[in-house]
């Protein structure tokens, strides 16, 4: 019996790694659409762009997220000994990069970045090892300004993609006040049980009926009033109001992270199944863990894969032109293949194919033009345009077919 791991010097088909995906031409062309929607709103926003590492010193994250992370990162020890990791998000690189370059800028510091983020996590539908995420951070400021504004934005952002969602946002400032009497190690127990809504195990907890009651309650504003003054949550439950966004009070969100601190939020979409969140966000304070000031941040991160698989927007075609030269007429037609190149989708021959086969390949390609050039052509500069769609055809010169097609768009 062979060993299939054994080289036998025969060409070896390669998969790809478990956990990740090819995306073919159409699916890059919807992901990019989607793509800048969101830095559309963002930049009308007043929020720039960043770029982080793909990998970072594995402290990094162990530092804000605990070592027991490690199983769950890309982690190695490079040439010179360092022990770095590919990135399993991009809020912690952001505080990094922050806290390095951005600390004396003006605030508040409104940043933007899309990145793709690597789990070693058992691969499902909807999750991969190699995902990617669209976050925004506001930094500097604590007021409920900076965190409504950080909501509605969610909002906005969401809704340029046409995706329906329903916004929660709930205050930890609440939560942590019902576990104030218990050490920080059950208090963290809490949240991340609160976070997985396992309430089985949190109703052991002391304090932990009282939390379920709030977060299962019908007026849970209310019942929050009994237990804290909520005048940070009251006033930026105003302010989403008056940016005419639609919200819903929710003492179940907890983030499972220690370094959120207030306000948190969520968005979970009705076109996905039971993985329905596609978006995460709050307060927090993080950059001091990584020797920078305390400065108090908003921000959130959103599911790209995720609300590529709920969005169902008709991304625009642009028409498709393919510039057929006979053989004497090749040099000409690169002349005027860069011409239309400058308005138009433009494409020709690099196959040394027969009119009649380039027309075949034209068709079969979904080409939506033909610019059919020859020596009639070449001597009066009189292209023959073809409709690739009604078979239609006229001799016009480049201006005419740029402006007739970009009229029929």
């Amino acid at each position: 019996m062979s060993n299939p791991e054994v080289n036998t010097g025969k060409n070896t088909k390669l998969a790809r790694p478990r956990g990740t995906r090819d995306l073919l031409p159409s699916e890059m062309e919807r992901r990019r659409f989607v793509e800048s929607r969101l830095r559309d709103v963002a930049e009308r926003w007043c929020y720039r762009e960043v770029a982080t590492p793909a990998f970072e010193s594995l402290e990094l994250f162990t530092l804000k997220s605990g070592a027991a992370i490690v199983d769950e990162l890309y982690s190695f020890t490079d040439k010179g000994g360092r022990s770095l990791a590919l990135r399993p998000e991009l809020t912690a690189p952001i505080a990094r990069l922050y806290v390095n370059e951005l600390q004396s800028a003006p605030k508040p510091l409104k940043l933007y970045y899309f990145g793709d983020c690597f789990r070693y996590e058992r691969p499902q539908s909807g999750r991969y090892r190699q995902f990617w995420q669209f976050g925004i951070e506001l930094i500097g400021s604590a007021l409920p300004e900076a965190d409504a504004e950080v909501i509605a934005l969610a909002q906005r952002m969401l809704e340029s993609v046409a995706l329906d969602v329903s916004i929660h946002v709930g205050s930890l400032e609440v939560l942590r006040t019902i576990f104030c009497d218990v050490d920080d190690e059950t208090c963290a127990l809490a949240m991340r049980l609160i976070d997985k809504g396992d309430f089985d195990r949190l109703g052991e907890l002391p304090g932990g009926d009282r939390a379920i009651d709030l977060i299962t309650a019908t007026d849970p504003l209310s019942e929050a009033q009994n237990i804290v003054a909520l005048d940070h949550l009251l006033c930026v439950l105003e302010l989403l109001d008056t940016l005419g966004v639609s919200y819903a009070v929710d003492f179940g969100i907890a983030r499972g992270l220690e370094y959120y601190t207030g306000i948190v939020f969520e968005a979970y979409s009705g076109e996905l199944g039971a993985q329905n969140q596609v978006l995460g966000g709050g307060s927090y304070r993080l950059a001091h863990l990584f020797g920078g000031e305390d400065v108090p941040s908003t921000g959130f991160g959103i599911g790209f894969d995720r609300i590529i698989d709920a969005v169902n927007l008709q991304v625009p075609e642009l028409p498709r032109l393919l510039v057929v030269p006979t053989s004497d007429a090749r040099s000409y037609a690169l002349h005027v293949a860069n011409e239309l190149r400058s308005s138009l989708v433009t494409d020709i021959d690099v196959m040394g194919r027969t009119v009649r086969a380039q027309l075949a390949y034209a068709n079969s390609a979904g080409f939506d033009y033909a610019v059919i050039i020859g020596k009639k052509e070449m001597q009066t500069s009189k292209l023959t345009l073809r409709n690739l769609r009604t078979g239609e055809q006229a001799l016009l010169d480049v201006e005419q077919i740029i402006n007739l097609v970009l009229s029929n768009k």
